[in-house]
């Protein structure tokens, strides 16, 4: 007859994990080992870590994907959670199993470096690490066990990597923009040249709903207000269309009930899909990124000599406005120094029209 296992622990991948729930904690992690001996005596030191606990306040040893998953949990509401939850998945096989008293830069050195040889720029690989440096801070600060402990007596120190690697922004040029649309799919074409001339972020893009257009009958057009939710500074994004915006906008009403942008009955879920690299790659255009195109709008405004509270609106960045009570005449304003982005270099106006087959896109780029 075989040896009776202790119960709370389970075998995945060869490694056997502690899933068990001690004095109303719940504990699930790796002992690290394949020798059912050794996990036995990891869990039974749990146990006794925890009773120590229990009985006589001492702090319980805890892994960071303990702490990790608490925070999640407690904010679920966030708009940034995804952002959160992905980093932390990506943390976990280096850190996820280290008692949070082990975690520090130290510890967290070998994370940084798979990153940049993933080729991680600096500045993404920090996001990773602020939100290790949120979890240690509550930890020490915030958290605290039945005996009325913190989990963690102190945080340590985690510092930023350098942005010395982050890629300038790239505005495109007249001619190049002709170059790229032309050589786009006729949905993506379109969502680009929109893009151009409103500033959008691509997820606003991607997002926007026919539900969100107000009508303005005194300047015979219309705006979009996107809820705040849907953008990344929480704040509600005024969207003003000039010319070429607006007729975008007019040659994709009616394709789909819901959503603005759509390819074959669906919404488009991204401009940065396979089509858009390879296509870009194709004509020269490698080095531009989709949010390029927001920067060549920013550009093009300060160009035309738009002030910069204008520019700020125009761009959706946070000013503090409630931009669903813009009055019709300040509207005009605002739709004014849209407009004068329309112009090329030759000073004439791209023809406006329905940019439904591909030669009237090619037309409607032509300046």
């Amino acid at each position: 007859m075989g040896r009776k296992r202790i119960p709370g622990l389970r075998e995945r991948g060869g490694i056997w994990h502690i899933d068990k729930q001690i004095f109303g904690r719940k504990i699930h992690e790796s002992t690290g080992t394949s020798d059912i001996k050794t996990a036995e005596l990891i869990l039974a030191r749990r146990i006794e870590e925890a009773r120590m606990a229990k009985m006589f306040g001492v702090r319980p040893r805890r892994v960071f994907r303990e702490a990790a998953t608490r925070y999640l949990e407690e904010n679920l509401t966030l708009r940034s959670i995804a952002d959160y939850a992905m980093h932390l998945r990506q943390l976990d096989p280096y850190i996820g199993d280290l008692d949070i008293e082990q975690v520090h830069l130290g510890t967290l050195r070998s994370f940084i470096e798979a990153r940049q040889q993933a080729g991680i720029k600096n500045k993404s690989i920090n996001l990773a690490l602020s939100v290790v440096r949120r979890v240690l801070n509550l930890a020490a600060r915030l958290w605290r066990d039945e005996s009325g402990k913190t989990w963690l007596d102190t945080a340590p120190l985690i510092q930023m990597l350098p942005i010395n690697d982050a890629r300038k922004p790239y505005p495109l040029s007249w001619d190049e923009q002709g170059i790229l649309l032309k050589a786009l799919p006729d949905h993506l074409a379109r969502m680009c040249l929109f893009k151009i001339n409103t500033g959008c972020r691509e997820q606003e893009v991607c997002r926007l709903r026919w539900e969100w257009e107000i009508k303005v009958p005194e300047l015979e057009t219309s705006v979009f207000i996107i809820p705040g939710s849907g953008v990344k500074n929480g704040e509600d994004r005024l969207v003003v269309l000039n010319r070429v915006a607006k007729s975008v906008l007019e040659s994709v009403r009616g394709m789909h009930p819901t959503h603005v942008f759509s390819y074959r009955g669906r919404p488009v879920l991204q401009i940065n899909n396979s089509a858009w690299k390879r296509l870009r790659a194709t004509v020269g255009l490698k080095h531009v990124r989709v949010h390029d195109l927001k920067h060549t709008f920013g550009r093009r405004l300060r160009a035309a000599g738009v002030p910069l509270e204008t520019r700020k609106v125009l761009l959706g960045h946070r000013n503090g406005d409630i931009t669903s009570h813009y009055s019709a005449p300040e509207l005009a304003e605002l739709l004014e120094a849209a407009n004068r982005v329309c112009e090329g270099k030759s000073g004439k106006t791209p023809a406006l029209v329905v940019l439904k087959q591909k030669t009237a896109i090619d037309s409607s780029i032509t300046v």
